[in-house]
């Protein structure tokens, strides 16, 4: 069993400091990819699913922020990340919403991870604080899946990509109606 390197000012390991750090870097590329992503559909003429995908930059951005807050109240020092390799054509919109799914499964790995971290070395503090992250996770996850799926139920022949993109706008509602927002 690992114990904990705390001084009398820190709540939190330098080991769960660094993962939390790891976590804030994730975050930030999340929120970057998100814009990148609405700006190339806002160019190509997916207006809906260029406005989910800025409101989900905005969320992943808070996201970060709530980790850095966290990492410097607990006497850690959270850093801002620097955010580079982010893609900026693609070559559909399905390949956009696949790539959305990709990413999302990295971050809960990594939150698991973390988690995990957490409860092994009894940081249950920090344990508790990442609860949140495990369930929008989940809820994230959900919401990216079902994007994917909506271009195997309704093809992207004819007006199938117009539909789709009307189709995204209508994923948010889903989403909030089953997790209880």
């Amino acid at each position: 069993m690992k114990q904990q390197n705390l001084t009398p000012t820190r709540s939190i390991s330098a080991e769960t400091e660094k993962l939390l750090n790891l976590q804030i870097v994730m975050e930030g590329k999340s929120s970057a990819a998100y814009l990148s992503m609405a700006s190339w559909c806002q160019t190509k003429g997916f207006d809906t699913s260029a406005s989910f995908l800025y409101r989900h930059s905005e969320e992943e951005r808070m996201h970060m922020l709530k980790l850095i807050h966290y990492v410097n109240d607990a006497g850690g020092h959270a850093l801002q990340p620097e955010i580079t390799g982010i893609k900026h054509t693609f070559n559909s919109l399905k390949e956009v919403f696949e790539d959305v799914l990709h990413h999302e499964l990295e971050v809960t790995r990594s939150i698991n991870n973390l988690v995990d971290n957490c409860f092994t070395n009894k940081d249950f503090a920090t344990f508790n604080f990442l609860q949140w992250y495990v369930m929008e996770q989940r809820e994230e996850e959900t919401l990216a899946r079902r994007a994917v799926d909506l271009f195997s139920l309704i093809g992207e022949e004819g007006i199938g990509l117009w539909m789709i993109d009307q189709e995204i706008g209508k994923l948010e509602a889903y989403a909030n109606r089953n997790s209880g927002k």
